[in-house]
């Protein structure tokens, strides 16, 4: 009876880490890498590398890493939106100095405020003009703003990942995913 509990309580922990986890990758796309490991462990489970009881203790442990993840926004002293441009800007390729990190800490919120105010319109992604406005505009902010340590390609391949972000996140008027983020 107390290992078919376990089963239990194992499951509902991993559907909960389950729900977290989409929410968390949704909003911010560097952290598939958490979505992977997570899967991985249910796989060691499934194929019998872990009884009910190690599964558990795992799960406990992968959650209070999530929590540290969920956390690292207000550490970094960035908004969940600003952590993701950040993300984008540094992973996987960058090790930066702590001065170029606050430079393109920098990048992420400005470059959010300047779009805001006034290139994410309503059905931005639906005019050729708006959308070549967008990715213009950050162009333009990563090229003046960036640390030099980035090399061209680099540069160009971020500009790519920002706007495609931006494109996929942002949907006009104040709307966006992080709009209805809980």
């Amino acid at each position: 009876m107390k290992k078919s509990h376990k089963r239990i309580e194992a499951e509902k922990l991993r559907s909960a880490i389950n729900r977290k986890l989409v929410q968390m990758v949704r909003l911010n796309k560097s952290r598939v890498n958490y979505l992977e490991k997570f899967q991985k462990l249910i796989d060691d489970y499934n194929s019998g590398s872990y009884n009910v009881e190690t599964f558990f203790k795992k799960l406990v442990e992968y959650a209070r890493g999530l929590n540290a993840e969920e956390k690292r926004g207000i550490s970094e002293n960035l908004s969940e939106e600003e952590l993701a441009i950040f993300d984008l800007l540094i992973k996987p390729e960058m090790t930066l100095c702590k001065k170029e990190e606050q430079e393109v800490k920098k990048v992420a919120h400005d470059l959010l405020e300047t779009l805001k105010q006034g290139k994410l319109v309503l059905d931005w992604r639906k005019r050729q003009q708006s959308r070549a406005a967008v990715l213009q505009s950050i162009e333009i902010i990563l090229d003046e703003k960036l640390p030099r340590t980035y090399t061209k390609d680099l540069f160009q391949h971020k500009c790519d990942v920002v706007y495609q972000h931006i494109y996929d996140s942002y949907f006009g008027q104040g709307l966006s995913i992080y709009s209805h983020a809980v």
